[in-house]
């Protein structure tokens, strides 16, 4: 996973480039949210551009974060779902609650 941040925007972009599982959630969730708690941002935007596979794991950490997030008046979004992401999202109703959003490129 890679972090980039952009401070005159607080905003907190996550690039998941792993495929997300039970094993991975665990990294993923404190890292994720070390860097919440870190930089505050107003958004935090999961980038799944990358991601080939999820399991029901990464539902529980996408809620988590956005609860996380909620707690310090910061906003979650969700960009670049693949089609196997988006069928899991879809599913479990978190796209009703997560916004989907288009992200500009970053470095």
């Amino acid at each position: 996973m890679e972090t980039f941040f952009d401070e005159k925007n607080k905003l907190l972009i996550f690039r998941m480039n792993e495929e997300i599982d039970d094993y991975k959630v665990q990294e993923i969730r404190r890292r994720a949210d070390n860097e919440i708690q870190r930089y505050m941002p107003k958004r935090v935007i999961f980038d799944f551009d990358k991601v080939s596979f999820m399991d029901s794991a990464g539902i529980g950490l996408i809620i988590g974060r956005y609860k996380f997030a909620n707690l310090i008046g910061g906003k979650v979004e969700l960009a670049n779902l693949t089609n196997s992401v988006r069928k899991i999202f879809d599913m479990s109703g978190i796209l009703k609650l997560i916004p989907e959003t288009e992200i500009e490129q970053y470095s």
